[in-house]
Parts: structure tokens; C-alpha cells; sequence
């Protein structure tokens, strides 16, 4: 921002929403609980949504409230890569600055691994409902799913290739896929309430907190794909990718079933040309073989006869013979 004092387009408004929509990715973290819910004990997961919000409510507003008091609205640009390692260097000298780096980097670290960890319980599960190929299930000597594991690492490696390693384009990826994550909990939900009303859950939310947090995410969302358009491109890209795979296995025998009709279909126009035209090369052979051969012989020798029946068999087109014997007067 060049002169704060210039009215921005849409008034405060309009700062006020993609504020929100950048601040929803604050709630980054939410999203992985659910990879392992399944592994805590009862009565767990809710204390680690209550943690989770009391660590937010508390750190998000005063990291913001500190980066206003110590860095003016102008630098913000400047520094939006190391952002708090630079308030540290600011306030407490080039030590905390780098204490604050070596913990982003240990934080990372552990986001990585539970990255790891969620999508295998997240691949293995949904491949055990057959919505992704059952090859990804096979484990290796120490029990391990090394094909989700491998398969995630070049997925990644492949988003890092295309966005060339910048930072506000893998920011940008990333925020997109986090919403939509949060935005499929709802619906999920939404789901759950509609299909499975009676399933005996310990916890169920409200239809009011569901849409409110439908709406909130959606335009998180929505707000979000507007700052950062350019990025929209490769999340959908990706997305389509996933989401192809899943409608082919969810569809794959009425896919197969279609091939199959396709497949008769298409032999029987090849098969019905060629049909009709052997049957001409059949008539042609035996409109040629149908003509007649007339042998006269002189007696009822069988070798002769044999001989002369090899002989027309080697020798003409034909597959009819006529043996003549001409008698005299008063021969039998």
C-alpha cells in the first residue's frame, strides 16, 4: 500500500471480506485431527477441537495485534515470506529472529509428517471402500502402504515442479485445497443428517452451526479463488485429476459394461461385411466345383477308378464326377 490514504476500491467493505478470507486459513490444522480420529481414545477428539480453538483465539489475534504494533502496513509486502522471524529481529534482536526460524522449521517438519500420516489413513481408507485402486493397499515386509506414501511424495514433488518452487504459489494451491477440505466436512455432515440421521454418533452439530459454517467456509473460498486466480488453474487441475479417478471406480462396472456393448457392437459391424463375403467366395467355389466330369471307363476296376478319382481331385475345379460305362447288344 503506497498512501494509506487512499480510498481502496469497494470501501471497508470489501476489506473487510478478503481480510476474513485470508484469515480463514488462520484455522489451518483443523482438517488433520479427523485423519486420526479413529486412533484416539474415546472422549479425545473433542478436547482436541477445544485445544485447537483456544490456541487460536489466543495466538492468531495476538500475532496480529504484534505485527501492527511492531511493523507498519507498508513493510507487511516486504517481509510476508518470514514475517514473524522478522517482528522477532525487530523486537528482541537477530537471536529471537532466529529462534522464531528454527521453530517454523520444526512446526513445518511436523506439518510434513502429518501430512504423511493423514493421507495414508485417508488413501487406505478410501481404497478399502473401493474408491481408489486396490494396488495401493499392498504392504511391504514392515506392514507399510509404500505405494500411498511414494504415490503422495511424487504428488507433491509434482506441485512444487509446477508452481517452480514460489512460495505464493504453493500458498495459493494450499489454500484452496484447505478450504475445500473444510468445505467438504460440512457437506459431509450435511450428508450424514439426511442419509444417516438415526447413526448413533456421541456428538451431532446443529443444522444452524452446519450452515453457518457452510456459508463461512464457501466464502473463504470463494474470496480466496478471486485474490489468487492464477492459482485456481492448478488446484482445479489437480482436483479433476483426483476426482476422475474416484467417478471412474465408483462407475468402473457400468464403464465396463458400456465397453463391452461398444465392443460387440463394433465386432458385429466388422464381423457382418466379412460374413457376407465369405459367403460369396463359398458360392464362387462351388458354382466353380459344381461343373461336372464325365469319365468312361471300360470296366468296374477299383484301382482304375481310384486313380482317375485322385486325378480329378489334383487336376480340375470341380467336386462332381460321372462315371459312364457304354454297354454293347445283350451286355449286362
Amino acid at each position: 500500500v503506497e498512501n494509506l490514504s487512499t480510498p481502496v476500491p469497494g470501501g471497508a467493505g470489501k476489506a473487510l471480506l478478503f481480510g476474513f478470507c485470508a484469515a480463514m486459513l488462520g484455522i489451518s490444522g483443523f482438517e488433520s485431527s479427523a485423519n486420526f480420529v479413529e486412533e484416539q481414545k474415546e472422549g479425545v477428539f473433542p478436547k482436541t477441537l477445544r485445544n485447537m480453538w483456544i490456541a487460536v483465539t489466543v495466538f492468531n489475534p495476538a500475532m496480529a495485534l504484534l505485527a501492527l504494533a511492531l511493523v507498519s502496513t507498508a513493510e507487511v509486502p516486504n517481509h510476508e515470506e518470514a514475517l514473524l522471524a522478522h517482528m522477532g529481529r525487530e523486537s528482541a534482536g537477530p537471536w529471537l529472529g532466529t529462534l522464531i526460524s528454527i521453530d517454523a522449521a520444526l512446526v513445518l517438519s511436523g506439518a510434513v509428517l502429518t501430512s504423511y500420516v493423514g493421507v495414508n489413513g485417508l488413501i487406505g481408507r478410501m481404497t478399502l471402500d473401493r474408491c481408489l485402486p486396490q494396488f495401493l493397499l499392498k504392504q511391504s515386509r514392515r506392514g507399510t502402504t509404500h505405494r500411498i506414501l511414494i504415490a503422495f511424495f511424487l504428488l507433491t514433488v509434482s506441485v512444487l515442479l509446477i508452481t517452480r518452487g514460489e512460495l505464493e504459489a504453493l500458498a495459493g494451491v494450499y489454500t484452496l485445497s484447505f478450504l475445500g477440505v473444510m468445505l467438504l466436512f460440512t457437506v459431509g455432515n450435511v450428508l450424514l443428517k439426511i442419509k444417516r440421521s438415526r447413526l448413533p454418533r456421541p456428538h451431532r452439530a446443529r443444522w444452524l452451526t452446519v450452515i453457518v459454517a457452510m456459508l463461512a467456509v464457501t466464502t473463504g473460498l470463494v474470496g480466496n479463488a478471486i485474490m489468487n486466480p492464477q492459482y485456481l488453474g492448478v488446484f482445479l487441475e489437480y482436483f479433476f485429476a483426483a476426482f476422475l479417478v474416484v467417478v471412474v471406480m465408483l462407475t468402473r462396472t457400468t464403464l465396463l459394461k458400456a465397453v463391452l456393448y461398444v465392443t460387440r457392437k463394433l465386432i458385429a459391424s466388422l464381423v457382418s461385411p466379412m460374413n457376407r463375403w465369405t459367403q460369396r467366395m463359398r458360392n464362387g467355389i462351388e458354382s466353380i466345383n459344381a461343373q461336372q466330369v464325365v469319365f468312361f471307363t471300360r470296366g468296374d476296376n477299383i484301382a482304375n477308378l481310384n486313380e482317375v478319382m485322385q486325378y480329378v481331385e489334383r487336376n480340375e475345379h470341380t467336386s462332381r464326377i460321372k462315371i459312364v460305362h457304354v454297354l454293347g447288344e445283350g451286355e449286362k
